[in-house]
């Protein structure tokens, strides 16, 4: 076995899995399909959602970029039989942040250009996912530098996208705890590599929901709503790193404190 077979995936399967999640966001986009609500009463409450193709397909993409990605790993000769979730999780985020992006763009050459660069964005997470499944690899360290980027790209993205569809605080709530708990889990376990930080996921998932439920009323942009909620994301995360690796608490604050100023000043001025 050469190095480029022990390191990288074939290109043929990286390249099928690629182009068949983009084929399923081309046909959700092209197939005409009517909304239909569902509405449900609640004590004081009365829950109401539209749904769609666009909405359905977005969850089967998902599903179909963590089998995907498990297929894909199933040939690496370092994976010696361990559980693939880890590697997969990034993936199906990636999948459903720019299917969710995608459906939210209007014709035209803003929904190609998301349409390239979510293609593109694809297709190197899932190669340096393979990659950063063995340590030794050549091109771990540039691999795992990538998916954190990309990580809170996304989350900046998905929180922009969802600011641009004027998406309901109940609804935004959910979503974006969900994505701060992933990006906060893949983030944490390629930084620390001492097993699943749940804890610190969870709690800093909480914190950027509970901002985002207090800027959602605010005349903000897209851009600086996800400004906004991606500093304190990326500050937390650098936190709870630091203190993993034992950085006195003083000088672990310090970092995670300019980030997110640099973000929040950032909003003030970008539209």
């Amino acid at each position: 076995m050469d190095e480029q077979q022990k390191y990288l995936p074939e290109i043929d399967q990286i390249g099928l899995l690629t182009s068949t999640i983009l084929l399923a966001f081309v046909l959700a986009r092209l197939i005409p399909s009517p909304e239909f609500e569902v509405e449900m009463q609640l004590p004081g409450f009365f829950f109401s959602i539209s749904l769609n193709l666009s909405t359905i397909m977005s969850v089967l993409t998902a599903g179909l970029a963590a089998s995907g990605m498990d297929w894909l790993l199933r040939e690496h000769p370092a994976l010696e039989g361990r559980n693939t979730v880890q590697w997969w999780m990034l993936p199906t985020l990636t999948t459903f942040v720019v299917s969710v992006s995608l459906a939210i763009l209007p014709s035209g050459s803003a929904w190609l250009i998301g349409f390239v660069v979510g293609g593109t964005l694809l297709f190197f997470v899932f190669l340096a996912e393979y990659i950063v499944v063995d340590a030794d690899a050549p091109y771990y360290a540039l691999s795992l530098v990538g998916l954190t980027a990309i990580s809170y790209t996304l989350f900046f993205l998905f929180a922009a996208a969802l600011r641009f569809g004027g998406v309901r605080l109940f609804l935004l709530v959910p979503a974006l705890f969900l994505a701060a708990v992933l990006a906060s889990l893949r983030i944490l376990h390629l930084r620390l590599s001492k097993g699943w930080e749940y804890g610190w996921a969870i709690g800093i998932g909480l914190v950027c929901v509970q901002i985002a439920a207090g800027l959602h009323y605010w005349p903000l942009t897209p851009v600086q709503f996800g400004l906004m909620l991606t500093g304190p994301l990326y500050g937390l995360i650098n936190l709870a790193i630091s203190l993993g690796e034992s950085v006195p608490a003083r000088r672990a604050a310090l970092e995670p404190a300019v980030a997110t100023a640099v973000c929040w000043g950032l909003a003030i001025f970008v539209r």
